[in-house]
C-alpha cells in the first residue's frame, strides 16, 4: 500500500499514523507533489535516523528528482540543509549565540514582551493577539531588527512560511532577501549585541545571511503553534499549567522531520531503502508511540519520562531549543498569571485546525479571559 497525505490522511493524522505504527515501522508513500518517499513511523526507528550520518540532509544526494522549497542560494546554505563538516563548522560558530548564558539574558526582553502582549489580549483570537507576535518579536530582537520594522519583517515571514498564494510569496521573499541583506552588511559594519554582530567575525556575509533566514524558518512558525496548539490543550483540559516537554510531545505542529537522504543503501525497521531516496521521518508518529510513551495519547503535564525528538535528536538537534524553551515558559505564565480563569470560547472540538502535509496547526484560538488579574505566580518551565 503506498500511503497518500490526502484530506482524508490529514484530516485526523493521529488516527492516521496510529493505522501505519500498528502495521510496520516504515512505509512507501508519496508527497503532495507526486514524489516517492518513505515514510519511517515508528518512536525507535525515527530517533536512530535522525542521528544516522548515513541520511544525508544535502540535496545533492537525492537521486530521485527531489526538488523541495525553491530558495535564493544565500539562503539555501543553512543548517537545515548542510551535513558535516560544514554542518559542524557553522553549528559551533553559531552556537556562541545561544549559550546558556546568552539565552539567559534574554529573559528580561522576553519577559517584557510577554508581559504587554498579554495585557493587551481580548480573548477574540489568542493565535493572532499573542502566540505570533511573541516569537517574531523575540526573533526580531535576536536578530537586532528594528522595532519600526517588526510589522513588514512579520508580513514577509507570514507570506514565505504560510503561502497562501504563490505570487505573493516569491514577491515576499525578494523583499525578505533583500531585507536580511541589508541587515547583515549593516551589522558587519557596524556590529553590536545581537546574534549576527556575535558571528559576524566568522561567517561570510552569505552564511549570516542563511543563518538569519533559518532563525526565521525554524524559531518563528514552530514556537507560534506550539504556544498556540498547546494553550487549545490545556484550556480544553482545564488546565493551568504544563512542562514545556509535553507541549512539544503532544501538541507540537510538526509532523515530520526535516527530510533525508541515504548516501548508501540503509536498512531502517527490517527496510532496505536505496541510497539516493527521499526519506521522511514522522516526528508526530513517534510521539505517539505507545511503546515508549505510556498512555501516549493524553495530554499529561506531570509525565516524567518525557524523550520526546520535537528539537530533533543528535547533530543536528535544534540551536535554537533553549530559546524555545524559554519562550514557551515565559508566553505561559505571562497569560496564566494574568488570566487564571481563561477558557476555551468554544469547545475543543469546534476548534478549526490547518492541517497540512508538514504541519498541523490552529487557524485561531478564541478565549475568555474571565478578568484580569494581578500578575503574579510561575507557570510551567522546561523539562
Amino acid at each position: 500500500m503506498v500511503v497518500r497525505f490526502d484530506e482524508e490522511f490529514l484530516k485526523d493524522p493521529v488516527c492516521s499514523y496510529a493505522r501505519l505504527r500498528a502495521v510496520g515501522p516504515v512505509h512507501r508513500a508519496e508527497a503532495p507533489d507526486g514524489s516517492p518517499v518513505w515514510l519511517v513511523t515508528g518512536y525507535d526507528d525515527v530517533r536512530a535516523a535522525l542521528a544516522d550520518p548515513r541520511l544525508s540532509l544535502d540535496k545533492a544526494n537525492a537521486t530521485t528528482g527531489y526538488r523541495g522549497l525553491a530558495l535564493p542560494p544565500a539562503l539555501d546554505k543553512n543548517l537545515l540543509n548542510l551535513d558535516a563538516p560544514d554542518h559542524t563548522r557553522l553549528r559551533r560558530i553559531l552556537g556562541r549565540a545561544f549559550t546558556p548564558r546568552r539565552v539567559e539574558a534574554l529573559r528580561p526582553a522576553v519577559e517584557e514582551i510577554a508581559g504587554a502582549l498579554a495585557d493587551a489580549v481580548t480573548g477574540a483570537d489568542l493565535l493572532a493577539e499573542f502566540c505570533v507576535p511573541l516569537p517574531i518579536r523575540v526573533i526580531c530582537t535576536l536578530l537586532g531588527v528594528p522595532p519600526a520594522d517588526v510589522t513588514r519583517f512579520r508580513e514577509w515571514t507570514d507570506a514565505v512560511l504560510v503561502p497562501a498564494d504563490a505570487g505573493r510569496a516569491r514577491a515576499a521573499m525578494g523583499s525578505l532577501y533583500a531585507f536580511l541583506t541589508a541587515l547583515v552588511e549593516a551589522k558587519r559594519a557596524s556590529p553590536g549585541e545581537d546574534l549576527l554582530s556575535v558571528v559576524a567575525d566568522s561567517l561570510s556575509a552569505d552564511e549570516m545571511l542563511s543563518a538569519a533566514f533559518l532563525l526565521l524558518l525554524a524559531g518563528y512558525e514552530n514556537v507560534v503553534h506550539v504556544l498556540g496548539n498547546g494553550l487549545a490543550e490545556l484550556l480544553s483540559a482545564g488546565l493551568t499549567s504544563s512542562t514545556v516537554d509535553e507541549l512539544v510531545r503532544h501538541a507540537s505542529p510538526l509532523q515530520l522531520a526535516i527530510r533525508r537522504f541515504p548516501t548508501e543503501d540503509v536498512e531502517i525497521g527490517g527496510t532496505t531503502i536505496p541510497a539516493g531516496e527521499t526519506v521522511l521521518l514522522a516526528v508526530a508518529s513517534a510521539h505517539r508511540d505507545a511503546s515508549v510513551f505510556p498512555d501516549a495519547d493524553v495530554f499529561d503535564p506531570s509525565r516524567a519520562e518525557n524523550p520526546h525528538v520535537g528539537f530533533g535528536f543528535g547533530p543536528h538537534y535544534c540551536l535554537g531549543a533553549p530559546l524555545a524553551r524559554l519562550e514557551l515558559s515565559i508566553g505561559l505564565e505571562a497569560l496564566f498569571s494574568r488570566y487564571p480563569g481563561m477558557s476555551l470560547a468554544v469547545p475543543y472540538a469546534e476548534v478549526e485546525w490547518r492541517s497540512a502535509f508538514r504541519s498541523r496547526s490552529l487557524r485561531a484560538l478564541p478565549v475568555r479571559l474571565n478578568g484580569r488579574f494581578p500578575h503574579s505566580g510561575t507557570v510551567g518551565g522546561g523539562g
